[in-house]
């Protein structure tokens, strides 16, 4: 069965269908996905090494390329979607990580703050899915001043940007999410999640990525705590079965640990949610955390009690124990090697004898005494 949540894929490589009790109006049903959660192939601590060459954009902005994009570049007022790391240049002082915080900024092209000045002009040359390195004169970055609050950037300070563009929306013109009513907010979410689908189907499946983590964008922490009631259900609509697409394709994609976090956003809203369950069983089977993954499958299995691929995946479970014992077995054999076999001692016809005749005396001396008595 691999019906998904508006999403991408059933759980793993391997074949693992989606367990689902049923599909809805929301729901639509594909095979395979990819997942580019925008992940960095550096561990961030100083600017990554590039060989591209040096392209100029303005005087004070320079661009190298690390990962080409696609389609087109965003035109002036449309709302991007970024996420960026940032160093002073010629430091290994690192003063903003949208990654390590795991959420995208989002940048209205014409309209952002005179800091990221220059950090527009460069998103504004960039493609969908592009990552790049921009070098920016202080002038068009924290000014002559610098900044001594948050972010702590020093006085006429050039700065690296690694920058990758997840997307970018020109349908909401110079309307930043701040500024859209929740129902715009979600319709937005919604749209996205959709192209996502319509590009999964394409199998462009870094561009459906791209779209499911704009849909959660516009639905962060800050905007999803002022919801109460019906806008509440109504951005969850949306909003989990993009963290399920996500999950679904981070696990074909072997990026279990990331599968996790994102089926654990599910369950945080919705406990008995089978698909989350079941992928992040999924997903800790895979890391070998045997016991963690078959308490999920249990607790997908309370929910939906005759699904085949849950039930399938928790007789994989314990064929897996069984397996694992068998190895252990025939390894700890291999080290000790067989038992010695016991062989009987030979019999001590003489020690026997004068057993035999030590007793009959002290038998003989009992019952003489026993008479005189």
């Amino acid at each position: 069965m691999a019906v998904v949540e508006e999403d991408a894929a059933p759980a793993a490589a391997a074949a693992a269908s989606d367990p689902a009790t049923g599909s809805s109006d929301n729901e639509i049903t594909v095979e395979d996905a990819s997942f580019v959660h925008t992940e960095p192939p550096q561990d961030g601590s100083a600017p990554p090494v590039v060989s591209s060459g040096m392209e100029v954009l303005h005087e004070k902005v320079k661009k190298q390329v690390i990962k080409e994009g696609h389609g087109k570049r965003p035109l002036k007022f449309a709302t991007c979607f970024v996420h960026y790391r940032a160093w002073v240049q010629g430091s290994s002082h690192k003063f903003e990580d949208t990654w390590q915080e795991q959420h995208p900024i989002e940048l209205v092209l014409g309209k952002e703050k005179k800091e990221m000045s220059g950090l527009g002009i460069g998103v504004g040359n960039m493609r969908s899915g592009e990552r790049v390195l921009l070098h920016v004169g202080w002038e068009l970055g924290y000014g002559k001043e610098g900044s001594f609050s948050f972010p702590n950037v020093p006085p006429m300070a050039d700065l690296v940007y690694e920058v990758e563009l997840i997307g970018f929306d020109d349908i909401k013109e110079g309307k930043a999410r701040s500024d859209m009513t929740v129902e715009e907010r979600i319709a937005a979410a919604d749209r996205r999640k959709i192209e996502g689908n319509e590009y999964f189907k394409e199998k462009k499946l870094e561009e459906a990525m791209q779209q499911y983590e704009m849909a959660i964008a516009y639905m962060g922490d800050d905007f999803m705590f002022q919801l109460f009631g019906k806008y509440r259900d109504m951005a969850l609509a949306v909003k989990n079965p993009c963290h399920l697409n996500m999950s679904a394709c981070l696990i074909k994609l072997n990026r279990f640990n990331e599968a996790i976090v994102q089926c654990s956003i599910v369950l945080s809203e919705d406990e008995s949610n089978v698909k989350a369950l079941f992928r992040r069983g999924k997903a800790k089977s895979e890391l070998g955390q045997t016991e963690s993954a078959r308490e999920d499958f249990q607790k997908a299995k309370k929910y939906s009690p005759e699904d085949k691929e849950i039930l399938r995946e928790l007789r994989l479970l314990t064929e897996q124990d069984k397996a694992l014992y068998q190895k252990q077995k025939e390894l700890y054999k291999g080290l000790f090697g067989p038992r010695p076999e016991v062989k009987p001692k030979k019999a001590n016809y003489l020690a026997i004898f004068w057993q035999w005749l030590v007793s009959l005396i002290r038998y003989l001396v009992q019952m003489v005494k026993h008479k005189k008595e």
